[in-house]
Parts: structure tokens; sequence; C-alpha cells
């Protein structure tokens, strides 16, 4: 997951924290960075002066917008968009960090002053788009385009772009209308805000966690088992509370959650943890219900005053896919190729489970992960907890970045000397193959309280380059969720948590490789169903064998990891895979669901009712009353993928036919991967289309992912 947090003509979306400086120093981010590399100086930076840049970072911008809209000269590209293009840096700035360490740290102090900045933000980026003055200037620039065959190509998408972000954002509106879009967008920012807000503190909240004893953790690996006894512990100290060593904390959050759920003995809670989780967000204090139903509603409203039918007709502009009915064709042709392999997959599973439970056993979604382990164990002898060993944390990061080392050349060293925000933050120095630096690579890997859940990149400084070509390195975040070494004991993940990190490693690639000029065009600012192709293509390699021995090594004996281990998991992986496109798919039926709506969702409509009947096409269990995904959607509701969570799944196409062309002509080619490479390097300035056919020759089909996961192509 890529999290986007301010570019460029879009809207402003959404560690040493204290209230003020102990020496009264001036505001550190409102200055140039003494640190490395001129990287954030978070070990100088408060809440409160984060607060204070954002505010005069806004005065700054505005004055920036001013000078442009006030030039006496005729509009040009370099007078009007490349300026816009080049303003506004200490506001981004702030902005990322603010944004990014509410995400990473959870701090209270953090969550206020986002909620506090939030609103002017918002009004700030609506009064950019609907600069009058300012829009007539980008609209000359861009009806006399043409004229300027001088201009790099580059140049001209960037003036392509502009123009279209700004039509898209409002500029076309007039008089009432545009106070109307105003108060829309500032609507849907507060909404998106409370939404996160919620998902993030009832997340932590006492009634998302189970406390279990002794005599019901059978079935759980000790590793686990370990980490829920520390859980209770750190818990207990934490609430005041004497500790008691039969005692083990379960929760919510996905190192705890998903091993239970695929490991524990006990189906009842597995059961009860199921519910536990997935009527989060959906009443009492943190209740998303009514707050998700009002930006439902306020993107239909936003949608039709830009003259569109639905919110997914007007969102989807500026995409690979560009309508609905694009969309709606890939999930199809999805759904029709692996409805029949799911039902068999679910069949083979339940009656494998009726073995041991029973002729009346029905198989329930909080019986899916532990039967199919089970089922997985016996007939391929394979379990993800036979990976471990050979995945130990530092080895794994080794093999991660070196992945990079080979692919392309690069090259990363750490470096102390760089502030970071967080005791557990590493920060990297990358550089390219041929000695130039890149950008700097910040790495947080372990789960802690407050922290959001799940894995993402980010960015806290955009790539860049001045009129004289110098480049501004671009500073690049992963944050994972991973377990935190206990004493002596080495941190061993999952085959999952490995491709997570290659997941987000992929982003960090296209971040950091980026050569544009300006940023609206730099790196991951792509169209959102272009984005994941890069951090989904690198999850290819996880079962190559050939890339598997330069670091997945056992943690006691050094060992390679067998090639029989390998093929069992590449195979039982293959089990899954109808499983998993379906689930992926129950997710974008729900976002399109959302947001092809044309009249308002009631607000005494059931979000549970509604959930069901958009999800019923690719249902897989029966209904469970009062579980919901909606609710805790965070993607959708107040991330950057409304009507765009096809975007995996169409990412996913483009992967898997990407990474055959490296199969064709060998993994670690240098041919095919210089190609790639380019597209990396290339973020928005091209078509993505066109950046596709020429790295492959042709338009991809989901011929290559069908092959991968073992599917008999339908249609």
């Amino acid at each position: 997951m890529r999290k986007i947090i301010m570019s460029s003509f879009t809207l402003f979306s959404m560690m040493c924290i204290t209230s003020c400086h102990s020496d009264g120093s001036s505001n550190p981010l409102l200055k140039p960075s003494p640190a490395p590399f001129e990287t954030i100086p978070f070990d100088k930076i408060t809440a409160s002066d984060m607060e204070e840049a954002i505010l005069e970072g806004i005065k700054l911008h505005n004055d920036e917008i001013t000078s442009i809209t006030e030039n006496p000269e005729e509009p040009t590209f370099e007078n009007t968009i490349a300026a816009l293009d080049r303003s506004g840096v200490i506001l981004n700035t702030a902005v990322l960090t603010l944004s990014n360490l509410e995400s990473a740290l959870g701090d209270t102090i953090l969550m206020n002053t986002l909620a506090r900045v939030t609103p002017q933000l918002s009004s700030h980026s609506t009064d950019i788009l609907l600069n009058e003055k300012l829009w007539n200037r980008i609209k000359k620039v861009y009806d006399r385009k043409e004229e300027r065959s001088d201009l790099s190509n580059e140049a001209h998408r960037l003036i392509k772009e502009t123009y279209r972000s700004f039509a898209e954002n409002g500029a076309n509106l007039e008089g009432q209308q545009r106070e109307k879009f105003r108060e829309l967008n500032s609507r849907l920012s507060d909404l998106s805000v409370a939404f996160s807000q919620n998902v993030t503190n009832e997340m932590a909240s006492p009634e998302r966690r189970m406390w279990i004893t002794e005599s019901e953790t059978l079935g759980l690996p000790e590793s686990i088992k370990t980490a829920a006894r520390n859980e209770a512990k750190s818990t207990l100290e934490a609430e005041g509370k004497a500790d008691d060593e039969n005692l083990y904390l379960i929760t919510v959050f996905q190192p705890s959650y998903t091993p239970f759920m695929k490991y524990s003995d006990n189906r009842e809670l597995r059961k009860k943890l199921y519910k536990i989780y997935n009527t989060r967000n959906s009443s009492g204090e943190f209740d998303n219900t009514k707050i998700l139903k009002e930006i439902a509603n306020t993107r239909l409203e936003l949608a039709k005053l830009m003259g569109k039918n639905t919110f997914a007709e007007y969102q989807l502009q500026g995409t690979m896919a560009g309508t609905p009915e694009k969309v709606m064709n890939l999930l199809e042709q999805l759904r029709i190729n692996y409805t029949k392999p799911m039902r068999e997959e679910l069949d083979e599973i339940q009656e494998y489970a009726k073995v041991k439970e029973g002729k009346d056993f029905k198989l329930m979604p909080w019986d899916y992960s532990y039967w199919t382990n089970k089922l997985k164990n016996d007939r391929y002898a394979f379990n993800d907890e036979d990976m471990k060993p050979y995945f130990e944390l530092d080895n794994t990061i080794n093999g991660v970045l070196g992945l990079a080392t080979r692919l392309y050349g690069y090259t990363f060293k750490e470096n102390k000397e760089i502030p970071v925000y967080h005791p557990d933050v590493k920060a990297f120095e990358v550089y390219n193959n041929d000695g130039t630096i890149l950008g700097i690579l910040y790495a947080d890997f372990y789960y802690r309280a407050g922290k959001s859940p799940g894995a993402w990149m980010t960015e806290f400084r955009t790539e860049t380059k001045d009129d004289a070509g110098k480049r501004s390195l671009p500073l690049i975040s992963i944050v994972t969720n991973f377990s935190k070494p206990v004493g002596n004991e080495p941190v061993l993940l999952t085959p999952y948590e490995v491709e997570t990190f290659l997941h987000e490693f992929g982003h960090a690639l296209h971040g950091l490789s980026s050569q544009a000029t300006y940023a609206s065009l730099s790196g991951t600012n792509v169209y959102h169903d272009f984005v994941e192709l890069f951090s989904q293509f690198n999850e290819n390699f996880l079962p190559q064998k050939e890339y598997l021995d330069g670091f997945a090594k056992h943690y006691k004996t050094g060992e390679k990891m067998p090639e029989e281990l390998i093929e069992k998991f590449v195979a039982s992986n293959q089990f899954g895979a109808a499983y998993a496109c379906m689930r992926q798919l129950g997710f974008g039926y729900l976002d399109m669901g959302y947001h092809t709506i044309q009249e308002p969702i009631e607000e005494t409509e059931s979000i549970e009712i509604f959930e069901e009947k958009t999800q019923e096409p690719v249902r897989m269990f029966d209904i469970v009353e009062g579980c919901m995904i909606s609710p805790s959607f965070g993607h959708i509701f107040s991330g950057s993928y409304a009507a765009g969570y096809y975007g995996y799944k169409w990412a996913e196409v483009l992967d898997a036919d990407a990474f055959e062309a490296f199969k064709e002509e060998g993994i670690f080619n240098p041919a095919p991967a210089s190609r790639f490479k380019k597209m990396l390097q290339s973020g928005g300035t091209v078509d993505p289309s066109e950046l596709y056919r020429e790295f492959r020759g042709k338009d991809a089909t989901v011929d290559a992912l069908l092959e991968r996961d073992g599917i008999k192509k339908e249609i």
C-alpha cells in the first residue's frame, strides 16, 4: 500500500513529541535542515513546530501563488505551470511530516494537531484550485501548448496534467457552484480524518482484545504464544495491574490476529476473534457507519456538481481504466475465471475438515485459514512456520534490499547520523549503479501500540530537479508491523511478511528511482491503477530459488532454503489463489458499490444490508450477522483508493505479465531489468499505457496471472 498524504493539484488529505521547545530555538521546519542530506530533523521538531510550519507554509504558499497570478507578463509554461509546481515546498514538507508521524506513532497530540490543521489545509487547497486568475493563466498556457515545440515531453505532460487536475477539481465552475465545491471538499476532508482516527482508536481499544489462558493456546506456535504472553504482560503493566503468567493477549493487529486464526485449535475462540475483528467501528464511541454514509453521499454530490452521474465516473478520469465500465469488466472477467476454482477449493477444505469435525460441519470464515493450513500441511507437507527459520529479519533486510542491487545496481548504506522519528527506525543512503546518490530510505519495521495497522510506503520529500538540473533527493519511508524481538531471540518472518516487505520496497524503489524534473510527475505520482505494478512486481521474486539462495538461510544451520520447500510453497499458494482473488474482488465490488450509487444512501439504510447486496456476486461464505468490512475500510473512506480498489487486481494483471518478460529472458537478465528500471525512473512523465507497451511490446492480458495462479481460463 502506498499512502498519499499530499501532492500538487489534488486535495490535501489525509518522537520526541512535546508541546514546545525546551531551548526556545526557532522552528527547524522553517529553515534549511542541518541534518545530513537536509533530511528532516526529527530530533529537533515538536508537534507545535509542525503546526506552526503548516500555518506559516500556507501563508508563504499564498504569496507564491499571488506572485504567479499578479505577474504582468503573458502566461508561459515557465512563469505559470512550472512556477506552480515548484511552489509550497515548506508547506508540503510540514504536511508530510505531520501526517506520516501521526500514522507511524499514533500519538494523541499529533492526532489532535492533524485534526486542527486539516480544515485549513483543505480550504487552502480549494482556494488554489478555484483561483480564477490562476486558472485563466493555466488555461492560456494549455490553449497555446502546441506553439511551444521547444519544451520537453515532460513539460508538455505537466501542462496537460495541470490543466486536467484543475478542471476536474472545479476550476471550470462559476459562482455558487464554486462555493459548493469548496464546501463539499471541506466536508470530505473532515469526514476522512474522523473516519481514519476512529479506525486507529478502535484498533487499540480494550474491546478489540481477547484474553485467553494457557489451556486455550492449543495449536499456537511457540513464537506466537511468546508474543501473546509479552503483549499481556506489557498491557497489564501499562494499566497498573499485576501480571498473571497464565494470561495471554490476542489483538486485532495483524501480527496477532492472522496467526491466531491460522493456528488456534479452538474453533469458538476463532469465531469470537473473527467477530471482534469484523465488528470494528460499527457501533459505540468509534462508530463509522454514519460517517461512511456521509462520505459516500458527499462524494456523489461532488460528482454531480462536476456533471457526472457517479463518483466513480468522476474519479476514474486520469486512470488507465478510465471508466466504471472498464473496471467492472475487469472484475467480472476475473470473477468468471475464479469462481469455479474457488468453489472447488472451499468444497475440498470442507470435506477435509468433516473427517475431524463430523458430517454436519459447515465451513465458516473463521475456519478458512485454520483448515486451509491443515490441508496444505497434509497435502503438501507445508506450513508457513517451515519457512520462517530461513527468513531471519536482518538477513531478509539484506535480501530485499539486495534485489535492487541485482536488478538495478543499487546499493544501500545505513547512516546512523541521519535523525529518525523513533529508535526502531533505520535510515539508509541509497546509491545508483554509477555511484550517485538516489535518496534516503527510512525503514520502520516493528509493531508498537498506537501505530496504524498494516504496512505502507510514503515520502517525506519528493524527488525534483531545479532549472540547473540539481536533484532534490527523495526521502522515502516504508512502514510495517513485524513482531519486535524479545531478548536475544531473532525475528523470524512468515513468507506473507516477506511478501509485504517486498511489496512496500517496490513502492520505495519507485520513489527513489525517480528522475523527473517536476514534483507532480515524480516517483509514485502516477495514475493510481498503475502505481501498484511496481510493488506487486517485486512479490514475484519470493518463490524464485535463484533469488532466495542469496539470503534465505536457516538462522541456526546456515543452510539454504531447500528447493522442495519452495515448490511446496508455490503449490500451496496456488491452492488458495482462487479464494484470495475472490476476496480481493469482494473489496473491489464493495468499493464500486459505494461509488456508483446515483442516489444518496438513506440515513436509515442498513450498511450491513448494503454490503450484503453489493458483495453477493462474489460471496464465499454464509453471512455472519453484525460483521462488516465497510466501517473500517480505510482504503476507500480515508485513503486514496475511493473508486480505485480495483487497482490492486489491475496491477496484478500488469505485474504477472511484466514478470513473464523476466521469466522469458532470465529473472536477473540486465535487458528486461533495464527496461523496467526506465519505468521506475519515469514516474508520471509518460502516459502509463505507452510506458508499459514500450517495456513489454504489447498490452497486458490476464493470461499470465491465470497461469501463475494455476487457473484454467474460462473466457
